[in-house]
């Protein structure tokens, strides 16, 4: 079955695991979107993920179904974080299991990359030596140039 969800809390790998997996299965990938230490040369030391829940929830939903359907199996988990995240933290977590590898990686991929464009998410960067900055995104297609 199709999982997606956006939430505030911290995001558990296994719990996200755990939702996909079968017997004809011989392949199971995670993905693990993790806060790092630097963006563009700066220290980075947090970020925060802002969203309106009640839009995201159904983009990411579909993007998960697509991702589903291109796999031939329900079998794919996706969750995104909001709000602050300290270095180290999972963002976003990806789960697919197939009968074979490259259709689990090719869905996760997928998935991770229709979040960058279509996801209404976003991402502000706190740095040690200047002001935290909200990062640039991609405009999705459809919105006349406005991010959504």
């Amino acid at each position: 079955m199709v999982h997606s969800a956006v939430t505030t809390d911290p995001i558990d790998p296994t719990s996200v695991l755990e939702r996909v997996g079968s017997p004809e299965d011989g392949a199971t990938v995670l993905f693990l979107g993790i806060v790092r230490n630097h963006a563009d040369g700066r220290s980075v030391t947090g970020m925060r993920y802002d969203a309106y829940i009640e839009m995201a929830e159904p983009v990411l939903a579909e993007i998960a179904h697509e991702a589903a359907a291109r796999l031939g199996t329900e079998r794919l988990a996706v969750i995104h974080r909001v709000g602050a995240l300290d270095i180290g933290e999972v963002s976003v977590a990806i789960a697919v299991s197939s009968p074979h590898r490259a259709e689990s990686f090719d869905a996760s991929r997928y998935v991770i990359e229709e979040i960058k464009k279509r996801l209404p998410v976003w991402k502000q960067e706190h740095y040690t030596d200047e002001p935290a900055r909200w990062v640039d995104g991609t405009v999705p297609p459809g919105t006349g140039g406005v991010r959504a």
